[in-house]
């Protein structure tokens, strides 16, 4: 039994969680049926189950695949665990599945650039990145793991022509530009994609993620503002859909490499100090990509 969960992200279709389970229990636990679609990505630790009867062992180079209404039972041979928990609704799954909800038997080997897709997760979640980032980097993870078990089902839906993808690329960037606090849900509506195919389009198209992209855009409205004199930032950091001032400052500072407040004392100030002040802005880290400001 699970005894210290920490939820980075709970929406209706997807939930992320840091779980560590306390058990000692070496012996199986009693039978129980899935209720939810998900996944155990073992970190610490190494899990035995019995899923329908087969039985796995789970560690940390590998994934369960939670599967709604099989019969599970599970034991602990060296103890307590460690593990990432990411549970799907079955609309998201069906999306990562080409439309199929049934999710694919088997249990997924972990390659290196799942393991580190999956550190790189946790490692924005606690860094405090918000639900749009965690959102499309959940789903990429979800993915990838499913694209082990069924790759012909999780690359279909892709938009049928270059132009097609570039019509769906641009038709996002007008929604982000329009309001850069939408949510990642809303923003597939709108655009008439899922979120995990919109965000696999915009990555091959642009190079770039959508939180990447929405960074920018966020960074620049807050350079505008600062530029202006603005001096309610924490008014600034609601307007512009960030958790509170002090996620507006990390992102801005790890984009820029300067805080708000410094900003906004380089953008205006006036007289001889503005030769300096355009070397300084000149030397300004902007690299929201490579710095990971899509939060």
């Amino acid at each position: 039994m699970a005894d210290d969960r920490r939820v980075y992200l709970s929406e209706d279709d997807v939930h992320l969680a840091d779980v560590r389970c306390g058990s000692t229990t070496r012996g199986w636990s009693q039978p129980r049926p899935a209720t939810v679609f998900g996944l155990v990505l073992l970190r610490d630790g190494v899990l035995r189950g019995r899923v329908d009867g087969v039985e796995h062992v789970l560690d940390a180079a590998s994934v369960l695949v939670e599967r709604i209404g099989t019969e599970q039972q599970f034991a602990h041979p060296q103890g307590p665990d460690t593990f990432t928990e990411i549970v799907l609704s079955e609309p998201r799954v069906a999306d990562l599945l080409g439309g199929d909800p049934t999710v694919p038997e088997g249990l997924v080997m972990v390659t290196p650039q799942l393991a580190l897709t999956h550190r790189m997760l946790l490692s924005r979640a606690r860094q405090g990145a918000d639900d749009f980032e965690l959102g499309e980097y959940t789903a990429r993870l979800a993915a990838d793991v499913f694209a082990r078990l069924a790759p012909a089902r999780v690359a279909c839906g892709r938009p049928a022509s270059a132009a097609a993808r570039r019509r769906l690329v641009d038709d996002a960037r007008a929604a982000l530009a329009a309001e850069p606090t939408i949510g990642l849900e809303a923003l597939g509506r709108a655009v008439g994609a899922s979120p995990h195919h919109l965000s696999r389009v915009f990555t091959a198209v642009t190079g770039t993620t959508l939180s990447a992209h929405r960074g920018r855009l966020r960074l620049a409205r807050v350079l505008d503002r600062l530029s202006e004199g603005e001096r309610d930032l924490a008014g600034l950091a609601r307007e512009l859909g960030y958790t509170d001032q002090s996620h507006m400052t990390r992102a801005v500072r790890r984009a820029a490499g300067l805080p708000p407040g410094r900003l906004r004392a380089l953008l205006t100030s006036p007289g001889p100090a503005a030769g300096t002040n355009a070397r300084a802005l000149a030397d300004l880290r902007l690299t929201a990509e490579g710095r990971g400001s899509g939060s």
